[in-house]
């Protein structure tokens, strides 16, 4: 083979294996593998930002009954109230679905504090994060609103901040008053199923899913108990017995391996119409 020829040769074999790789690093991207490798050593320190490793004490996790949903929305104006929200700003969202036999039903959906959560491994700075015992938590101080998180969810649970801090919520004082406080315009948002109850909670010894005072003020404010909390971990807590007792349960997008934590059971067909006003 000539000089010529074997550089040619060379060329060739070099530009497929450029293509290959790209190929590669294009997959690995769009899974947030990419991410997660450059970013390991962030993300592991701000996993751990309160405290104990991951799953060693409570994992905290909620089931949404959707035959028990009447799409009267408290959970959102609860939420909103609390965090000081305004009507565009929602942390969880309620939807009118179908069935595939035609019936209507209610979606309520939260964050679903995923375990393999995608918003976690995409963000560049380590702003969100997953707390030990499973919430998927931000820290707005670090948040620098790329809104990577925002695209990556495939839940759609995240919401931008646009502008400054309203003074009061819509919704309180009807469904409550803020708790926590403001956020920077700027930053990206979230549900965090009430995790500054669940914190206060558990240092007075009140158990989250039983105790109103530790326990997301979605689930309190629901007047027909569709929404069940608790540890996953302890095989006594509410939401474990709920979820034995249950025939089927599902999770959301399932298929993408996020691990969420959210758990539903689903429409019974032929179930009794719960809509408003029917």
């Amino acid at each position: 083979m000539s000089e010529i020829e074997n550089e040619q040769s060379v060329a060739k074999k070099s530009q497929t294996s450029r293509r290959d790789f790209l190929k590669l690093t294009g997959a690995l991207a769009g899974a947030a593998g990419v991410t997660q490798l450059v970013m390991g050593n962030m993300s592991a320190s701000a996993s751990v930002e309160s405290g104990n490793e991951e799953g060693t004490g409570p994992q905290w996790g909620m089931l949404i009954d959707i035959n028990l949903c009447i799409g009267c929305q408290y959970c959102t104006f609860s939420c909103e109230a609390i965090n000081n929200l305004a009507d565009d700003m929602r942390y969880c969202v309620v939807t009118e679905e179908t069935t595939q036999s035609g019936d209507k039903f209610f979606l309520s959906r939260p964050c679903m504090h995923c375990q393999e959560a995608p918003c976690v491994h995409v963000c560049p700075v380590g702003a969100t994060y997953k707390r030990p015992d499973g919430i998927v938590a931000m820290n707005y101080d670090r948040c620098i609103g790329c809104r990577y998180c925002q695209v990556a969810c495939p839940y759609d649970a995240r919401v931008f901040n646009w502008r400054e801090p309203i003074a009061l919520s819509p919704q309180s004082p009807d469904f409550g008053y803020q708790e926590v406080p403001n956020r920077p315009r700027g930053v990206v948002e979230k549900c965090t199923f009430c995790s500054h109850r669940i914190d206060a909670g558990l240092e007075r010894d009140l158990v989250p899913g039983v105790d109103p005072q530790a326990t997301p003020a979605c689930v309190n404010a629901c007047p027909t108990k569709a929404r069940i909390f608790g540890d996953l971990s302890n095989p006594e807590s509410p939401i474990s017995v709920a979820l034995s007792d249950a025939k089927t349960t599902l999770r959301l997008r399932e298929e993408l391996s996020t691990e969420p934590r959210v758990f539903y059971i689903p429409p019974k067909q032929g179930a009794e119409n719960r809509f408003q006003g029917s």
